[in-house]
């Protein structure tokens, strides 16, 4: 009855972490294996609250001498396992938007190229068609010459007033 309150505390919070995870649980992130081990987790959370003296006794048997250091031990490791999977996941979800604005680019430009050179584009010799990409180009880059020669003489007037 001594440490009542906190190990009620302790289940009532491993319980709520469960049910948060059970809400998301159709939702297709959540892999079969990280139901299972987050399940796990739950359980050998709430075992280690009620039983603290086991805790102990497997933390000798490991050669860690107390409870409370082989639980540290193993959220260090845990923590470790969530960055990296974090790290992981951010890097795959931004190589993925970096592939979806490549192709974003490329189809704007193909459209605004039918445009500017007629619906019979798709009609046209392959000569003709790049021919007429070059062309854009090249006016492409007259007209950045163009805005960086105005950007120069504002700049130059701003310097002389």
């Amino acid at each position: 009855m001594k440490y009542f309150w906190i190990q009620l505390l302790l289940i009532l919070g491993s319980v709520s972490m469960a049910l948060m995870f059970i809400r998301t649980w159709g939702q297709a992130k959540n892999r079969a294996w990280k139901r299972i081990a987050f399940s796990v987790f739950v359980v050998v959370n709430v075992y280690a609250v009620l039983r603290p003296t086991d805790v102990t006794w497997v933390a000798q048997q490991l050669g860690v001498g107390r409870g409370t250091d082989l639980v540290l031990y193993v959220m260090v490791l845990a923590m470790g396992f969530l960055t990296l999977n974090t790290f992981l996941r951010f890097r795959s979800l931004e190589k993925k938007i970096t592939d979806l604005a490549r192709t974003v680019a490329i189809n704007e430009g193909v459209r605004h190229n039918d445009e500017r050179l007629g619906a019979d584009v798709p009609a046209a010799s392959a000569t003709a068609v790049a021919e007429a990409k070059a062309e854009a180009k090249d006016e492409a880059k007259d007209e950045a010459k163009a805005e960086a020669e105005v950007d120069a003489d504002a700049d130059s007037d701003s310097v002389k007033a």
